[in-house]
């Protein structure tokens, strides 16, 4: 059978076998059987490269042979799995690895719990014990924060167009406006200190503080170091714990391992997910400051607590990538090689978009929601996957795998380039218009 007619027969399958909530087999409408390194083929054997990177759980690429290696003595070796949270000798080895490697050279010192395998369970007990060490309900998010949809995890998303499927009302949160949210003559870190030690504001006092060093969903929205140092400060003065959500922008993602590092800060808990195993394996892990881990034994619980195949992928990752300064510095250049092309296709538009990132997490601003969807479907006709993300998905989201190939990244930013030409080359004169007048 013609590769071409078995995935679109396979597609039409999925539509009537899955539910109307997928949304990823929609935008990318193909069907996909093999997967290496920024390449993924498609059953009728098409090419296309990988700008989306699992939304940021396949930093080191598919199938990255080298940790594939790790998984697969380890399977053959019969070791266990599965294993609840017994101890095991995958088990120790990832945490003695991770504090040697990741944490001691940082400064850091941190207790690991291993919660349910996505980032929204790890979410729900950083809440959940924040609450349970102060006493106190009120989480401060904000602005265009994403935390997970799940109920305690949607509460703190700003997104309407989520909150509005939790079906409940979400409560016990209160969102403070993110730096620059109300541009760059604005440190909304000043507005955040004063209601939240005026006892006369009208905002509960915090159980934590919880905030994401770049907004990944919200837009790629990037905040400056001094900003986040004094969120930490009011975190401090307010007896309020302290959590950094590292799930998309954490493991090298920025070009340090945390997020936060460029900062200097040392967040209460730490939450970690997507691509803590290296694999795309699910793992995901509170790092946690040994004074509030308040936690009774089996307080909060999980069957599928750190799974033993992803700490052993976990661990070879750290061991390939993370034990020199070499590969944090690679990412570094490349993340900078990245905003210069994108800055050059700005320009060449008059600047009418909008460039911000740091390290590989790059965001390119089409200001309306219509170019950035057609800009991307053109890309994916030509052979490349890019997420939308912002407010109203206005904002194309770079994500290439860390160790991506010049020659495959290359290919990909002239793919884009040539979408978004065309996109504003077949764009109404009057959307134009629009698009330009607003700069």
């Amino acid at each position: 059978m013609d590769g071409a007619i078995s995935g679109s027969r396979n597609l039409q399958a999925l539509e009537t076998l899955e539910s109307n909530v997928r949304l990823y087999s929609r935008s990318f409408p193909a069907f996909f059987s093999r997967a290496r390194g920024s390449i993924m083929l498609t059953e009728s054997g098409r090419k296309v490269i990988d700008f989306l990177s699992g939304a940021g759980a396949l930093n080191y690429g598919h199938n990255n042979h080298r940790i594939k290696a790790a998984i697969t003595e380890y399977l053959a070796s019969d070791a266990v799995v599965h294993g609840l949270d017994m101890g095991t000798p995958a088990k120790l080895e990832f945490m003695e690895t991770f504090s040697s490697v990741i944490l001691r050279d940082r400064g850091l010192k941190y207790r690991f719990q291993f919660t349910g395998p996505t980032g929204a369970n790890a979410i729900e007990a950083a809440l959940k014990l924040s609450r349970k060490v102060t006493g106190r309900q009120n989480i401060i998010s904000f602005t265009h924060g994403y935390h997970g949809l799940s109920l305690g995890a949607l509460a703190a998303t700003s997104n309407q167009f989520h909150r509005k499927a939790g079906g409940v009302s979400l409560s016990s949160v209160t969102f403070m406006p993110y730096d620059g949210y109300h541009g760059p003559d604005v440190d909304t870190a000043d507005h955040v200190r004063k209601v939240l030690l005026d006892k006369s504001s009208g905002i509960d006092s915090p159980a934590a503080i919880l905030v994401e060093s770049v907004q990944g969903e919200g837009g790629i929205n990037v905040a400056r170091k001094e900003w986040l140092q004094s969120i930490q400060a009011i975190a401090k003065d307010t007896d309020a714990l302290f959590i950094v959500d590292d799930v998309q922008m954490g493991c090298g993602r920025t070009g340090d391992f945390f997020s936060f590092e460029f900062a200097g800060l040392s967040p209460d808990i730490v939450v970690l997910s997507k691509s803590l195993s290296g694999y795309g394996l699910p793992l995901s892990i509170l790092l946690v400051k040994e004074e509030v881990d308040a936690w009774e034994p089996g307080e909060h619980t999980g069957t599928f607590r750190g799974n033993n195949l992803a700490l052993v992928s976990a661990t070879a990752a750290i061991n390939i990538y993370w034990r020199s300064q070499t590969f944090s510095q690679g990412v570094h250049q490349m993340g900078e090689f990245v905003r210069r092309r994108l800055d050059t296709i700005s320009r060449q538009h008059g600047n009418s978009f909008a460039v911000r990132g740091r390290g590989m997490a790059l965001g390119f601003d089409c200001q309306m929601a219509e170019i950035a969807e057609a800009t991307a479907r053109s890309a994916f006709e030509k052979g490349l996957i890019i997420e939308r993300c912002g407010p109203v998905d206005q904002v194309i989201k770079f994500l290439p795998a860390l160790t991506i190939d010049s020659e495959t990244l290359n290919q990909g930013l002239q793919i884009f380039e040539e979408s978004l030409a065309e996109t504003l080359k077949q764009t109404g004169p009057s959307l134009r218009e629009t698009l330009y007048s607003s700069q």
